[in-house]
């Protein structure tokens, strides 16, 4: 039997058919990409609009290149109903919504945040679970202690700004178009981490598992631009002092995460690290935090970079809850705001 997952909480329309051992018959995602490029971010109306446009599409797709019949071989339909932008998880759930009534099969909802750190349980055999999971996303950077994969229980997170929405906003300051965070990463490549000093906000609270980026940006941009009005298209500094700026403020960043990862770990007294999320594609967190777990003794196990970004294969969670009978009644509504845990 198979799965048929849908994704559409932000910007990212994706569909894929997954078989019960996790196995991934097909997968599509369609990006927005260029719609929201001139807007330097996701403008919620322009992206619900386009998942109306696509989810038809993707469906389709994903139902063809895995050459299944969904009336005998689909055992139920998968969709994120939280968190996310309100019309973009409505598309999704109204399109599950309608081929469980044509198809006859269960609905099973997920959550978007919590498919993330299941992620990282695609293609290994052995389970992830019991899990500090942490993710680190364009909107939600947030620790869990994972019990089991339906299990979990909120740490800490933060308080103000997410990690990739830090990345993006920053991006701004420097010139970079849209999506800010992989250009900022990439411009960093070349600049030097240690050129300023920029802070790691509750970085030294032992007491708290909570992050804060909002002050950090802020220290950038009186870096950039002073503490007056700020215009950030009047930016006149050097190439190699615009890596820099990108450099320290990554390292600021990855210091953040890399350590509160680190607290978490010893709080919960857990052996195992699950980190997932947008953010955790960026190669030089994944090494930071390699190390990191090899120097307290704490298995890592990361997101696959394909599998980091919004995708509809972290719909494998799904599985879970199909075979403890958790389906979903077809009155199921949406759940915009951010989910701590359970």
């Amino acid at each position: 039997m198979f799965m048929l997952a849908i994704e559409s909480t932000c910007d990212e329309t994706a569909a894929a058919v997954i078989a019960a051992n996790r196995s991934v018959l097909a997968s599509r995602i369609a990006s927005q990409q260029p719609i929201h490029d001139r807007y330097n971010g996701v403008v919620p109306e322009l992206a619900a609009r386009a998942h109306l446009e696509r989810i038809v599409p993707m469906v389709r797709n994903v139902l063809e290149e895995s050459r299944i019949d969904p009336f005998n071989d689909i055992a139920a339909v998968a969709v994120a109903t939280e968190p996310g932008l309100p019309g973009s998880l409505l598309v999704g759930l109204s399109a599950a919504k309608a081929l469980c009534i044509a198809w006859g099969k269960p609905l099973i909802s997920i959550n978007h945040v919590q498919a993330h750190i299941y992620a990282c349980q695609i293609g290994r055999s052995c389970s992830i679970f019991p899990c500090v999971g942490f993710v680190v996303s364009g909107g939600h950077t947030n620790l869990y202690h994972c019990d089991s994969p339906c299990s979990w229980r909120y740490l800490g997170g933060t308080i103000d700004d997410a990690v990739g929405e830090a990345f993006d906003k920053v991006a701004v300051m420097l010139g970079l178009p849209f999506p800010g965070g992989p250009n900022l990463s990439q411009l960093a490549a070349s600049g030097n981490p240690r050129a300023h000093s920029f802070p790691r906000p509750l970085l030294a609270e032992r007491n708290s598992l909570n992050l804060s980026f909002s002050g950090l940006k802020t220290a950038v941009r009186y870096h950039l631009f002073g503490t007056g009005k700020q215009d950030f298209t009047s930016l006149n500094i050097s190439a190699q002092n615009r890596a820099d700026v990108a450099a320290s403020f990554q390292q600021a960043v990855i210091d953040c995460i890399a350590g509160k990862a680190e607290q978490a770990v010893a709080a919960t007294n857990l052996s195992r690290l699950c980190v997932g999320g947008g953010v955790c594609a960026n190669l030089a967190l994944r090494s930071r935090l390699e190390s990191m777990s090899q120097k307290i003794g704490c298995e890592l196990v990361l997101a696959p970079p394909e599998l980091c970004t919004d995708n509809a294969v972290m719909g494998a969670l799904a599985w879970e809850k199909y075979h403890l009978q958790e389906f979903s009644p077809l009155e199921i509504d949406i759940q915009p705001g951010l989910m701590r845990g359970k």
